[in-house]
């Protein structure tokens, strides 16, 4: 089941290459993509109102897979974060059975394909396009399969400069990269012009 994730805060993006865990380094490092553990992911952070709606197109998909030995609900892949905001995650391996899967696309807001180095920020707004993946082994849950994300926002990671400007080397022009067609729509909403700071009010609970 295809499904977009729109206006949500990307948290810890590793899309512009695949990654695994090093427990030497204690984090996240660049990998082979034929590697077992290789991956690219993006965890988001949404509102309460955005994980209800996603967490039904997840049972949705979940009650279209099972059989009668799967259990009854999946699990909650959804973190609370405590503010009424709650962290998902999407991801992609960068091989099943040792054939490489294609890199997620990153497009900016106006539709343009973003170049194939791309590195997203922490921070930024983001649409993303998942698949909706059923699935029951040691548990039962719906994972969502990265399969792009559409930059609304641009969140800037300061750099500071430390030398001062002097003749010389000034860079050159890059090269546009070739059009392909992308999941999201050609204009933006005005709720994805926004910044989605702060969490809504709602009087229903949802199942977690």
């Amino acid at each position: 089941m295809q499904h977009n994730i729109e206006n949500v805060e990307a948290r810890w993006p590793r899309i512009n290459r695949t990654y695994k865990f090093d427990a030497n380094e204690r984090k996240s490092m660049p990998c082979d993509p034929l590697d077992p553990l290789a991956a690219y992911d993006i965890s988001f952070r949404l509102s309460k109102e955005q994980a209800r709606d996603l967490w039904k197109k997840m049972c949705e998909a979940y009650k279209a897979k099972a059989d009668p030995s799967w259990p009854a609900a999946p699990i909650n892949p959804f973190k609370d974060d405590g503010d009424g905001f709650f962290t998902g995650k999407a991801k992609l391996k960068g091989n099943y059975n040792g054939e490489l899967t294609k890199k997620p696309n990153q497009w900016d807001a106006e539709g343009k394909l973003l170049p194939d180095d791309f590195m997203l920020t922490t921070g930024s707004m983001v649409n993303i396009a998942v698949t909706c993946v059923p699935y029951n082994m040691r548990e039962a849950g719906v994972s969502l399969r990265l399969r792009a994300v559409q930059v609304l926002r641009l969140e800037e990671v300061e750099d500071a400069n430390p030398f001062s400007t002097v003749p010389g080397y000034s860079g050159i022009d890059i090269a546009s990269p070739p059009e392909v067609e992308h999941p999201f729509g050609n204009t933006l909403t005005q709720a994805a012009k926004e910044e989605n700071t702060k969490a809504p009010d709602f009087d229903d609970e949802i199942p977690f």
